[in-house]
């Protein structure tokens, strides 16, 4: 049984990661990590005690963070500090950010992925194969939509796909648009275009289960692993 603990858990992605890692008989919730100004940060959980502190992190087999890139990073220290494996689908990065998370690969495992959706990791292969094969008479275009709340723009999501498709076809990809309304999850489309035709490679999100249960199977994947910086891409043997 895995001992697991999730950051953000009074969070939208963090209340899902939970409950369904509560329903796993592979799982044991042990820890819990909320951010100390949280209104629900000193609740209970079926019974586990949220806490601010990442010391907490050193009983754990394995940790999931979807929080913020200053809260990830101060839990990334703590992680290496106890050699927990870490699972971390937070955007938003600075170039420091992304480098410091590459360091500590060396010492523990981590999957680190812009999407831990298992049909959003099929869309980056797709993505691969379609810019490999026809890029170079098309044009390629990317639209993200997403809900109000989401801080960054364009999404990691977006950006992945767009470096996919830039590299695999040695062009730019002309235009990303990100547009945020509602309570959208997240869409995603690329489009090829040339003088004859458009294939466009589309993913709407339903609801954020799909990338809850994405983060329960990288947790699982990096038991036993080796360190280093592992994707979705490694975990659903992709490559």
């Amino acid at each position: 049984m895995i001992h697991l603990s999730v950051s953000g858990c009074q969070g939208r992605m963090g209340q899902r990661i939970t409950q369904l890692a509560l329903a796993d008989k592979d799982f044991k919730l042990t820890t819990l990590l909320e951010h100390p100004d949280h209104p629900k940060a000193k609740e209970t959980i079926e019974g586990i005690k949220i806490s601010s502190d990442s010391e907490n992190l050193k009983t754990c087999d394995a940790h999931i963070e979807f929080t913020l890139p200053e809260g990830t990073l101060k839990n990334l220290d703590a992680c290496v500090k106890h050699g927990v494996p870490m699972v971390i689908g937070t955007t938003g990065f600075s170039p420091e950010g992304i480098q410091k998370i590459k360091d500590a690969s060396v010492k523990i495992p981590i999957v680190f992925a812009s999407n831990m959706s298992v049909g959003v990791n099929l869309v980056f292969k797709l993505t691969q194969l379609t810019a490999q094969k026809c890029a170079q008479n098309y044009t390629m275009n990317i639209v993200e939509t997403h809900h109000v709340h989401k801080k960054d723009a364009p999404s990691g999501t977006a950006k992945t796909i767009a470096e996919i498709a830039e590299q695999a076809s040695g062009k730019k990809v002309t235009n990303i648009e990100s547009i945020r309304e509602g309570e959208v999850i997240g869409d995603h489309t690329i489009s090829f275009e040339s003088d004859e035709d458009i294939i466009t490679i589309t993913h709407h999100a339903k609801n954020r289960d799909i990338f809850a249960k994405g983060s329960l199977v990288a947790a699982k994947f990096l038991i036993n692993k080796k360190p280093g910086l592992y994707d979705m891409q490694d975990v659903l043997n992709l490559k």
